[in-house]
């Protein structure tokens, strides 16, 4: 691991100008490409920290690689295969639903599929903000059937004249049963 702080012979020599690694790490493709426009403090701690001027060296190294590699040159006819692969593969559709669905989103504009997702989006408010509404205001339960006996029950409490017809009946029952020569 780098050291992140400056070495003691360093810091006393430098003074207030101290330079600590990660902040000279910063400045290593400076000095590397163009020493002149890096900091002198910079210079300065590179000099003094072994790990720093390792990490330089290394650079340099790798740049130096970099100049003397050269790209291969492609073959001849690479860009009239190239073209006509990829003309043939437009002109083939995929296979599946999924397949063209995966290839319009990875190889198609995705300006086509802004107002879609814009109109989906909003779908998907209206009906998670409505369902929301109907989950707060709720439907009002169901009010329990009344069963048959009961309903009659009532409709018997507020009819008088059944009442009537039923007392005079039991009256009249009454009166046949006390009677015995009346049957």
């Amino acid at each position: 691991m780098l050291n992140s702080r400056p070495t003691s012979a360093s810091a006393s020599e430098q003074g207030s100008s101290t330079m600590d690694c990660k902040a000279t790490k910063a400045q290593l493709a400076d000095l590397l490409l163009d020493p002149a426009a890096a900091s002198p403090a910079a210079r300065e701690h590179v000099a003094a920290c072994a790990e720093c001027d390792k990490e330089l060296k290394e650079l340099q190294a790798t740049l130096l690689a970099m100049d003397g590699w050269e790209a291969p040159e492609p073959t001849p006819y690479f860009d009239t295969r190239l073209a006509a692969r990829l003309r043939e593969e437009k002109a083939h559709p995929p296979a599946g639903l999924w397949e063209r669905m995966r290839a319009r989103l990875l190889y198609g504009s995705s300006l086509q599929f802004r107002p879609m997702a814009a109109g989906a989006l909003a779908l998907l408010l209206m009906l998670g903000g409505g369902t929301a509404i109907w989950m707060q205001n709720g439907t009002q339960p169901p009010v329990p059937q009344e069963s048959a006996t009961v309903h009659d029950l009532q409709l018997l409490d507020g009819n008088a004249q059944v009442y009537q017809q039923l007392n005079s009946l039991d009256t009249d029952a009454d009166d046949n049963s006390g009677n015995p020569s009346a049957n």
